[in-house]
């Protein structure tokens, strides 16, 4: 007989040294009682087998099933999709939302029904995303590859798996829409693979790209922003560098590859950060492009920036935006050559303008952090009513306390800032904590 296991919830683990004798005491005392409980069944079953041999029969049969049931709910068995068991079976789906904004919908495998996205959702392989007109959508997958999905997008999960020997297998199809993704520092034997339209890009490790699927008008692209990718379709394949794009319509034998003019990768507000509204307005900044002339700023006061309240071109990577009242706001940049042709768009990230309100009044607390190889482990105490925000990511689940516990992605090798936030409409307090990776 197995001895019962117990599992601790991540919020007790600092209460476990504590626990260790009396989980001990508890195990063998319920090892007793289930050895001493099953003599007894076993007893009374033969019993019934001497003397109603039929019936008894039945009653081993219907309770095997049930026993069989009840350990598949616990325990499931993976299966490949022709019905045998999968060989990976031991390998634990990874993926999770990290940021969710407007109308987010997620329809599992197995199912026909549409259920409204939460941070607790769980996402593994067959699993459908929709975002809405003004839905926006990050995902994080195994070893730290994320998908932002921007409004009316829709992707389906095809593998998300971590092997025994901790290698990542990602592969995610873009139906429709327009993803922006980048991947992690991933090991050997890794991949991290996009699907659109029927072509396959294998990124490279810490690899970014724009992935565009209309097929209303028949256009599909991989365009790479920063490392490189391999795409094949149809028996071509076509190796993409930086700012290096492919393109092709549908019925098209070939696939066009081109080098574009990149966007910028915005630096500041950083996406999903909250700053105090100040008196002479707020500073924008983004990455240099070379062969840009200069730049075009968008900013909306929603994710489909259908409603534009800023359009401005500016000559430089920074400028000072004045007069915007507090709220939550969403931008992007667009490079601009000397012929005047625009870039493709960058990300949009979000940001918010809180009222000022003296820090001491919201609380916040951080423990010491835990390095769990490149990922590292945070948890502290905020404000009850607060919210907590992590490098730019929200922290999912805040006990009725204000506890919160939280898992980075992957870092990179070489010293890292961490920033904690907890914001609410009274204003906000951060923490900024330093840590290498080794």
């Amino acid at each position: 007989m197995q001895t019962l296991q117990l599992k601790l919830k991540n919020n007790d683990l600092s209460q476990a040294n504590g626990r260790q004798m009396r989980i001990s005491w508890m195990t063998v005392s319920y090892r007793s009682v289930l050895q001493f409980s099953a003599l007894i069944v076993c007893l009374i079953a033969t019993a019934l087998y001497l003397i109603f041999p039929a019936a008894a029969q039945k009653v081993v049969s219907g309770s095997g099933s049930a026993l069989a049931h009840l350990f598949s709910k616990a325990v499931p068995t993976a299966h490949a999709e022709d019905g045998r068991v999968d060989s990976s079976a031991g390998q634990q789906a990874q993926a999770r939302f990290v940021s969710l904004d407007g109308t987010i919908q997620v329809k599992h495998k197995g199912t026909g029904d549409w259920v409204s996205a939460t941070y607790e959702t769980p996402l593994e392989r067959g699993d459908v995303i929709q975002t809405g007109p003004e839905g926006m959508a990050r995902v994080i997958f195994a070893g730290g590859t994320a998908y932002t999905m921007r409004p009316n997008s829709l992707i389906v999960i095809e593998e998300s798996n971590i092997g025994s020997n901790a290698e990542t297998k990602v592969a995610v199809e873009v139906q429709t829409g327009t993803v922006d993704l980048a991947t992690g520092g991933f090991s050997k034997g890794s991949k991290s693979q996009v699907i659109v339209a029927g072509a396959v890009a294998d990124l490279r490790p810490e690899s970014s790209a724009s992935i565009l699927n209309d097929n209303q008008h028949d256009e599909h692209a991989v365009l790479v922003r920063r490392g490189g990718a391999s795409i094949t379709r149809q028996g071509e394949s076509v190796e993409l560098t930086r700012s290096d794009k492919v393109s092709f319509q549908a019925a098209s034998a070939t696939m066009v590859k081109k080098q574009e003019l990149l966007s910028p990768t915005l630096i500041a507000p950083a996406n999903q950060f909250s700053l105090v509204r100040a008196a002479e307005g707020v500073d924008f900044t983004w990455e240099n492009i070379e062969n840009a002339k200069g730049y075009h700023l968008e900013i909306s006061k929603d994710a489909s920036f259908k409603k534009l309240i800023v359009q401005s071109y500016v000559y430089k990577t920074s400028t000072r935006i004045a007069r915007l009242p507090e709220g939550t706001y969403y931008w992007s940049v667009r490079s601009v050559n000397a012929n005047g042709t625009e870039s493709a768009e960058s990300e949009r990230d979000k940001f918010a303008l809180i009222k000022e309100a003296p820090q001491a009044k919201l609380a916040l607390t951080v423990d010491d952090l835990i390095e769990h190889g490149s990922i590292v482990e945070i948890t502290g105490k905020a404000d009850v009513n607060a919210r907590v925000v992590v490098n730019g990511e929200e922290v999912p689940v805040i006990d009725e306390e204000g506890r919160f516990h939280y898992f980075t992605t992957p870092l990179p090798q070489g010293q890292n800032q961490i920033t904690i936030t907890a914001e609410n409409s009274h204003g906000m307090n951060r923490q900024v904590k330093t840590i290498f990776i080794q």
